[in-house]
């Protein structure tokens, strides 16, 4: 790909060219995989040694609690990983019922009974075990040495952490692992997670069993039990991450790869699938015709996901059904190109997040996300071991003719997720390693990044710095304040109700790139990290 490197919007950030490279929304993490590489590690070990090192740096996005999934190029061939936990055996819709009535849509979206069986660190070991050079306990001493000594907080994390406070500050946990002065620490002061650390290490000395067979294990299920929740030690022993197929769909020559349900990485495969069917690039990048079709693509994909996807086994479609060209060729006829719609679901049936990616010299290639969902996700926390848990059990539903019944909760289910790697081919060869942020802004940033590079040249750091929109309902979409005023009055002229938010990572997500430019011995590759956290490319 022969990039324009000139980059027309306001950035903080140039892109890093490397042999070696580890790009992160938190400088220290990017370090912390780079020692590892620099230690003679590979793609795989610098990917959780940064991710063990987010936990601990970004805990307002994930945690020791998180989920998480990987695509990763080992060198011959893409491979995907679900570690996304699955429900306690004890829930099911009475379950709830009793608990929160009969009315209650969802599973709560805080506190214990959020919490589903914690899949990050089971991913960790599983990733070091197939394909890592290092001693696993290797991996976690960036993370061990980050808790004990402490950092300085960050603004964007400080930011965040300062607007959950009042929210979470009375559940169990969270006050005395993130409110040390009674307070969220302000920019610039030393935060130390001592139980952190005293959890990565039983974990870096039981290569992970201490958390789903040992003293973890058992720390959590008191936890949960103290405060009426439903976790069991046999939920913990029985979770095994899953090695998976990646979905596909071709784009402009190349091929996009996504996670395949229980997660919305399809969104952006039917998207692309859709806009695949108009000439996007004779249209002006940032021009309101581009903008719109990118819009209504993404709505029409998030109207069947919303509607079909889930654990695989309760879907009433397949992912190939939902992929089907004649049947996204079907949708994009849809689209109006002078109007905004509300799309509902069609019938395929007729035919708080962090993200990282890590590449070395010897052409490994890592698309790595793990997640405590919202911020500091359930907003519980195991004292003992700082394990700050996710709460994806609100993904479930707990209604059978709700929008999506194939989400019904029930014991052992993975519920809906939300976050999402993503891997670039050509020709069956690996060109890009890449994710986006934040909810449902995930598959519409690999949408618009994506586009911004295959269909106007746009160089990686450039597609990451421009202004990007974001669906939520309905018409409704908010813009990052830097669009263009032609663009804006031309969407809201087409009956787009859009909003203009300046708080960016709130809304608009954030990624990291890794586009590989050449033989990765030699030419190496072009990185770049979102200026709307505080990250780092790094690489030598």
């Amino acid at each position: 790909m022969n990039f324009n490197f000139s980059n027309p919007y306001a950035s903080t950030r140039l892109p890093v060219f490397a042999r070696n490279v580890v790009s992160t929304s938190h400088p220290l993490a990017a370090q912390a995989g780079l020692r590892m590489l620099w230690k003679g590690g590979n793609a795989v070990d610098a990917a959780v040694a940064a991710a063990a090192a987010m936990a601990v740096v970004e805990p307002v996005s994930n945690g020791l609690g998180s989920d998480a999934f990987c695509i990763l190029w080992d060198g011959q061939q893409l491979q995907g990983l679900n570690a996304s936990g699955r429900a306690p055996q004890s829930w099911t819709p009475a379950y709830f019922r009793q608990k929160y009535g009969h009315d209650a849509p969802t599973p709560p979206k805080r506190g214990i009974d959020a919490v589903t069986v914690p899949g990050a660190v089971a991913g960790w070991v599983a990733l070091s075990e197939r394909h890592g050079r290092l001693p696993f306990a290797d991996l976690l001493e960036p993370a061990i040495e980050i808790a004990e000594r402490g950092y300085l907080l960050p603004v964007v994390v400080q930011q965040k952490w300062a607007a959950a406070t009042e929210e979470l500050r009375s559940l169990p946990g969270f006050a005395e692992a993130f409110l040390p002065w009674g307070r969220a620490p302000r920019v610039g002061e030393l935060f130390r997670f001592g139980a952190a650390a005293r959890g990565l290490r039983a974990i870096a000395e039981s290569r992970g069993e201490a958390f789903y067979r040992g003293e973890i294990a058992e720390a959590l299920v008191s936890f949960s039990a103290s405060q009426g929740g439903a976790l069991a030690l046999g939920d913990l022993a029985a979770f095994q991450p899953e090695w998976v197929t990646p979905i596909s769909t071709d784009y402009r020559g190349h091929t996009l790869h996504e996670i395949p349900p229980n997660g919305q990485g399809i969104a952006a495969l039917i998207a692309l699938g859709i806009l695949r069917q108009f000439d996007l690039a004779s249209l002006p990048v940032d021009g309101v015709d581009s903008q719109h079709l990118q819009i209504e693509a993404m709505k029409l994909a998030f109207a069947d996901v919303y509607r079909y996807v889930a654990e695989p086994s309760s879907m009433a479609v397949s992912a190939e059904q939902l992929l089907d060209d004649a049947y996204l060729a079907s949708r994009a006829r849809l689209i109006d190109l002078k109007k905004a719609q509300d799309f509902g679901a069609g019938n395929p049936a007729k035919g708080g997040t962090i993200y990282l990616t890590a590449a070395d010299e010897d052409g490994m290639m890592v698309s790595f996300i793990q997640s405590n969902y919202m911020g500091f996700g359930s907003g519980c926390v195991e004292p003992r071991f700082g394990i700050s848990l996710q709460n994806r059990g609100h993904g479930f539903s707990l209604q059978a003719d709700g929008r999506n019944p194939a989400n019904l909760v029930a014991p052992g289910k993975r519920p809906f997720h939300t976050i999402i790697p993503a891997f670039l081919t050509r020709d069956g060869q690996p060109v890009m390693s890449y994710g986006v942020m934040g909810a449902n802004m995930q598959p519409q940033g690999h949408v618009q990044t994506l586009v911004r590079m295959l269909d106007y040249g746009q160089n990686p750091q450039a597609a990451c710095d421009a202004p990007r929109w974001r669906f939520n309902a309905g018409l409704e979409i908010n813009v990052e304040a830097a669009l263009r005023a032609q663009t804006l009055q031309g969407l809201r002229e087409r009956g787009h109700v859009t909003e203009v938010i300046n708080d960016s990572y709130q809304d608009f997500g954030a990624g990291q790139f890794i586009w590989r430019a050449g033989d990765p011995a030699v030419e190496g590759y072009v990185a770049a990290s979102d200026p709307r956290r505080d990250g780092l490319a790094a690489g030598f």
